[in-house]
């Protein structure tokens, strides 16, 4: 017998942690080599680990809603043969990730943190501040409520409140003592040791510099200011539906969004997909959509215009050597995701069409791995699909651009022909174009989506696939 360390894998560029969402398994398990062993969520997708070989489960490091950092045992498994297996000890359950507080600040606050957690609200985030499951346990432990939590000035991404921010809180948390009264339980009289504390709290109150208390702050709590009446129904956001919301508020706020439109004529990409749709379908087994079509004619016109393809880092300029187009796809709960097409322009159509169905594909079962929405360079949205006929799409950053395709519609229009125009039925849609003002002026928007509309519209009909 030889005891297998399963670790959390690497879930994607910029991801270093995952929070435990379910064990699927249980300590006495068999489990299959490549059979899931538990599902884990990261700020951008949720997902599952497999296990690398047959064996027994036989322990678990972590629990639901624990934290792990990427390269962390998860759990052991034993296997037959140990020869042929890397044998470690198991591991022993690893150092909290959450650092002790300085003894003297505990000496402070221990007394009060014990009757503060009694009356903690549960913490959440909301559009304007994200706090990961680390972050929340950590408040938990240490009695912070909501409305001390927000108070907190984060040095993460976009604002975000990380470990080492709600460390150095605590250890200077004598300096806030205005977020600390949040956290009092409700009572109707007094303990001797609050009633010190609450002296400590006038003292420092006066003390304490006005420039120390966060922005946050100032603001009023979203969810308090909504008026619900008895009929009304509260229904709380999903996850995924709550990271959407901030992306797209912090993208608006960041991004000076313009938008071309322009319309294209695709009767001979209709027609052309109509005749060898059937035969494609019974010779490869493939659903050809226009998708894939339009993935190609898009690509193209990224390596035509190399400027589409870039990102803004500061104030500097980023151009991507490769064209990865995302593509966004409907989940089941409503939400959208964006699975990548890496290096799209080294595809043929036929490569194209296989990559865009797989990843629809796996979309929609909510099997993509965190790797297939990593490092796009630009987005396509087809607002077709649900009948729109054109949109204004919200740029993903920090890429600086994004292409929505509006629905393909029969329209009369004026067809010019050898012997004079003449009114004809044609098959048109419209292209809406989002574009970042502050790095791409109007012409190159302009340009790149009209080369995309040049593209389909002179496709050949007699190609073959």
């Amino acid at each position: 017998m030889a005891n297998f360390e399963l670790k959390l894998p690497k879930m994607g560029e910029s991801v270093a942690e995952a929070t435990i969402t379910s064990w699927l398994k249980d300590v006495g398990d068999t489990i299959e080599a490549d059979e899931a062993v538990l599902e884990i969520a990261t700020d951008k997708v949720d997902s599952e680990v497999p296990s690398e070989v047959d064996g027994v489960l036989i322990e678990k490091l972590f629990n639901v809603d624990d934290v792990v950092q990427v390269g962390q045992t998860i759990a052991v498994i034993e296997t037959e043969g140990g020869g042929t297996v890397d044998v470690k000890a198991p591991a022993a359950k690893p150092e909290p990730t959450a650092e002790p507080v300085a003894p003297k600040v505990v000496a402070e606050v221990a007394q009060t943190v014990v009757a503060a957690k009694a009356s903690v609200e549960p913490l959440v985030s909301t559009e304007d501040r994200f706090y990961s499951p680390l972050v929340k346990n950590i408040a938990k432990q240490e009695g912070i409520s909501q409305t001390e939590l927000d108070t907190i000035s984060g040095t993460g991404k976009d604002g975000r409140v990380t470990k080492n921010d709600i460390k150095a809180y605590l250890e200077s948390r004598s300096s806030a003592p205005t977020a600390v009264q949040k956290s009092e339980p409700i009572s109707a009289t007094k303990s001797e040791d609050t009633k010190t504390l609450d002296a400590e709290r006038s003292k420092n109150s006066i003390e304490a510099p006005k420039k120390d208390i966060a922005p946050a702050q100032e603001k009023p709590n979203a969810d308090k200011s909504i008026a619900v009446s008895g009929g009304d129904e509260v229904i709380e956001m999903t996850r995924m539906g709550k990271l959407i919301s901030k992306y797209m508020v912090d993208s608006v706020q960041t991004s000076a969004h313009v938008q071309s439109f322009i319309e294209a004529d695709v009767t001979n990409i209709w027609n052309w997909r109509k005749k060898v749709k059937d035969g494609f379908m019974k010779r490869e087994g493939e659903n050809l959509t226009f998708t894939p079509i339009f993935m190609e004619a898009i690509t193209k016109a990224l390596k035509d215009f190399p400027m589409m393809n870039i990102s803004v880092q500061g104030d500097k300029i980023i151009k991507k050597k490769a064209i990865n187009v995302g593509m966004a796809a409907a989940l089941p709960d409503g939400n959208l995701i964006v699975p990548v097409i890496k290096n799209a322009d080294q595809l043929n159509l036929f490569g194209m069409v296989k990559r865009v169905n797989d990843l629809a594909n796996r979309a929609r079962l909510g099997k993509l791995d965190p790797d297939d929405i990593q490092g796009g360079t630009y987005t396509v949205t087809n607002v077709g699909t649900f009948g729109s006929i054109m949109g204004t799409p919200i740029i993903n950053q920090p890429q600086v651009g994004i292409l929505a395709l509006g629905a393909i519609r029969k329209t009369p229009a004026v067809i010019e022909g050898p012997e004079g125009d003449y009114i004809g039925i044609r098959f048109k849609m419209y292209l809406s174009h989002s574009y970042d003002h502050r790095v791409v002026n109007g012409a190159l928007g302009g340009q790149f989506v009209k080369a995309v509309k040049d593209y389909l519209e002179g496709w050949d009909s007699d190609r073959e696939i």
